[in-house]
């Protein structure tokens, strides 16, 4: 397995992450907890050892199955997760919004330490920016918490700049989780830039498009009437009509490297950057299998031309989220 480092304080990991929020993130899919424990232990057998989890996910049934997964491997494995919303320590219950009070934080790592069944987190992101906390505050919290050893590493999720330069004053940021991908190029403008400059890695979620990227969404696909993905206007049936010349473009590329839409679209990410580490879900391991297939896909620079200019012809149509979710992303 391919390793890249994170940040300038000695974090490294798999070039590929696997992100759990689908696996056991609410009563309703415990039924196959086994499976999905099977699956984790199945990525790390096959190299992956960077994995995402978060107190939100269900919330708590999420790190309590990922607890249970990373038990009897917790030596081989990274596991990352996040705080920053506001649910109630003792019951779960997330009364909306966020929430990174100091106090707040501490009584979040201690759920998820136990939750996790760890003595030590080693990536802590905030998951969300609270504009009613200083991110002075926020960040001198997580240094504390790294100081008492109950943390390893300090990342952030879906912040701006202006945010992250402020925390990484105080603690080195390792990390950055934001959305980035062949469809979503917003974090090239700013982000990326900042980043460099201060040496922090990026760990981009829905690196496939929340599943369009890969080539099996189109236009006559009909979506459970509970996916998440009805509400984003991304996916309305418009957008996806319009958007299906992106998919086209990566489909012709692989085609001439033996390789899926979803293949190049990661080769795509792991090809921007040495410090991105693309983080995908999955709920088969025949996918698993296939995105951890874009490591062995090595674009030219004649193909990478060929996806910039074509792609920023094609454009994307509708918004990545809700405009009520677009409001708290931070950006």
């Amino acid at each position: 397995m391919q390793k890249r480092k994170l940040g300038s304080l000695g974090l490294e990991v798999s070039a590929l992450s696997l992100g759990c929020m689908g696996y056991s993130s609410d009563a309703r899919q415990l039924r196959d907890k086994p499976d999905m424990i099977a699956l984790i232990r199945g990525a790390v057998e096959r190299g992956v050892d960077f994995f995402d989890t978060a107190e939100v996910y269900g919330p708590f049934t999420n790190e309590e199955m990922v607890g249970e997964a990373i038990a009897p491997i917790r030596d081989q494995v990274i596991i990352a997760s996040k705080f920053g919303w506001d649910v109630d320590a003792d019951t779960g219950v997330h009364h909306g919004g966020v929430n990174s009070k100091p106090a707040h934080i501490r009584a979040a790592v201690e759920g998820t330490l136990r939750r996790l069944r760890v003595d030590q987190i080693d990536l802590l992101y905030q998951h969300r920016v609270d504009p009613e906390v200083p991110m002075e505050d926020v960040a001198d919290t997580v240094k504390d918490l790294i100081q008492q050893g109950k943390v390893k590493y300090f990342g952030m999720s879906e912040a701006s700049p202006e945010s992250i330069r402020r925390a990484h004053a105080v603690q080195s940021v390792s990390a950055l989780q934001s959305e980035y991908s062949l469809w979503t190029r917003e974090p090239e403008a700013e982000i990326l830039p900042t980043l460099e400059e201060l040496g922090i890695g990026l760990v981009p979620f829905s690196p496939l498009g929340k599943g369009f990227l890969t080539g099996k969404i189109d236009v006559n696909t009909t979506l459970d009437s509970s996916d998440f993905r009805n509400s984003i206007p991304r996916f309305s049936a418009d957008a996806r009509q319009a958007n299906q010349a992106l998919v086209d473009l990566i489909r012709t590329v692989g085609e001439r490297h033996g390789a899926t839409p979803a293949q190049v679209a990661l080769a795509w990410l792991l090809a921007k950057k040495p410090w991105i580490v693309p983080l995908f879900g999955t709920r088969k391991l025949e996918r698993l299998e296939e995105n951890l297939g874009a490591l062995d896909v090595h674009l030219s620079s004649a193909d990478i031309q060929e996806i910039e200019e074509r792609s920023a012809e094609i454009g994307v149509q509708g918004e990545r989220y809700p405009e009520q979710m677009l409001k708290l992303s931070g950006r």
